[in-house]
């Protein structure tokens, strides 16, 4: 159980599936957003941008921060062939994206970063998913469908296409949805006592 007698917990996010993640904690928080660049370093690492990017959110907001507040940014971003890809632009991409998942192994990494006025802490989880061969109708369908334009790599694990392609998952399903709630857990259950 998670006991924050000091804090209030903000949500720094737009995605609908983060907040039904965070509700599935059982704990009370309210979400303020603001529009961040997004931009990273080139020669970044692939697999530091997600944990990068969500520290860059929070840091938008240090100004901001009530000393009674605890806010939760988080970055997603699907890795394929030690390249990022981000949200599509169109459906063409979307397609692209999709089909260069198709019949192989990718990783999703999601980055999440707590802070308040005396402490952050920025933390990452990797996951391996595995794709079946998927023929054209299908990505098409899924586009046309479910619109996945504001989601990394083009596609949502929780919607159609992650019943019909995923054929093996190493790691939390929630991180590929966008929330490691297991890390998110673990932080706000300690942060009282652990305050620096």
């Amino acid at each position: 159980m998670i006991n924050l007698k000091n804090h209030h917990v903000v949500l720094a996010s737009k995605s609908p599936r983060r907040n039904e993640l965070l509700k599935g904690l059982g704990i009370d928080f309210t979400v303020r957003t603001k529009d961040t660049d997004e931009s990273f370093p080139s020669e970044m690492n692939p697999f530091e941008v997600a944990g990068f990017l969500s520290k860059k959110k929070a840091d938008a907001f240090l100004e901001e921060i009530e000393a009674n507040e605890i806010l939760i940014t988080a970055d997603t971003v699907v890795i394929v062939n030690n390249q990022i890809l981000g949200k599509p632009i169109d459906k063409n991409d979307a397609f692209e994206m999709i089909n260069s998942l198709s019949d192989g192994v990718h990783e999703v990494v999601t980055g999440i970063t707590l802070t308040s006025k005396t402490k952050q802490v920025t933390l990452q989880d990797t996951v391996s998913v595995s794709f079946k061969k998927l023929d054209k109708e299908e990505i098409e369908f899924y586009i046309e469908t479910f619109k996945p334009f504001d989601k990394a790599g083009a596609y949502g694990i929780q919607e159609w296409i992650g019943y019909i392609a995923v054929d093996r998952i190493e790691g939390s399903f929630y991180t590929v949805m966008g929330l490691p709630v297991h890390l998110v857990y673990d932080q706000l259950r300690n942060w009282e006592r652990s305050q620096v």
